[in-house]
């Protein structure tokens, strides 16, 4: 598979690579709400709903068979770490939204998770082919610790926008806030205008 460098997005942004107030790191540290969920292939489920044309519920095999890409990115966290050059596979938000067939009204995505983790995205932030359902790292399946088996990358966001354990993904008509938005984190998130809290 091909792998893709979208880590020249940031001129979409700002003038240089490494956001202000961030540092880059080699590491890449595991931050959650709480501990790791676990998870059963055998059971385990994705669902598309809201104001869309068809809800979609998938299977592990079922996601998995989606087409997928191979993309280099840059990932950013709110508590002030950047990693460059992960390499993260998976489905690009924009394939499931086709699949869909969202409504002209949806405006807002409220994504979730299996540890009832929520985030939440303007539509047009997330209509990105850099936008991830990811299960691969850098050549690797992703680990449990980083959200696998699934989570969302969002290269343009902080990362607190990238739900770990994804496990749906709600159009709403209205905007919605999620876990750490509630908790005073921006709404917007953008790490070239440090958008960390409201």
């Amino acid at each position: 598979m091909d792998d893709t460098d979208v880590t020249d997005l940031y001129e979409e942004f700002g003038d240089d690579r490494l956001p202000p107030g961030q540092r880059e790191t080699n590491q890449f540290p595991v931050l959650s709400k709480s501990g790791t969920p676990d998870w059963d292939p055998e059971t385990w489920e994705f669902t598309v709903s809201g104001a869309v044309e068809t809800e979609l519920s998938l299977s592990w095999d079922d996601f998995r068979s989606l087409p997928s890409v191979t993309q280099t990115q840059d990932f950013h966290c709110v508590t002030g770490w950047s990693r460059f050059d992960c390499e993260f596979t998976g489905v690009p938000f924009p394939e499931l939204a086709e699949r869909a067939g969202v409504h002209d009204e949806a405006v807002h995505v409220l994504f979730t998770a299996l540890d009832d983790y929520t985030t939440d995205l303007p539509l047009e932030d997330c209509l990105r082919d850099d936008v991830l359902f990811t299960w691969g790292l850098d050549g690797s399946t992703l680990p449990a610790d980083h959200g696998g088996p699934l989570r969302v990358v969002t290269p343009h966001k902080y990362a607190y926008k990238g739900a770990k354990w994804v496990d749906g993904v709600e159009f709403c008509t209205d905007s919605q806030r999620g876990y750490w938005e509630r908790r005073g984190y921006s709404s917007t998130a953008n790490p070239w205008e440090e958008e960390r809290y409201s």
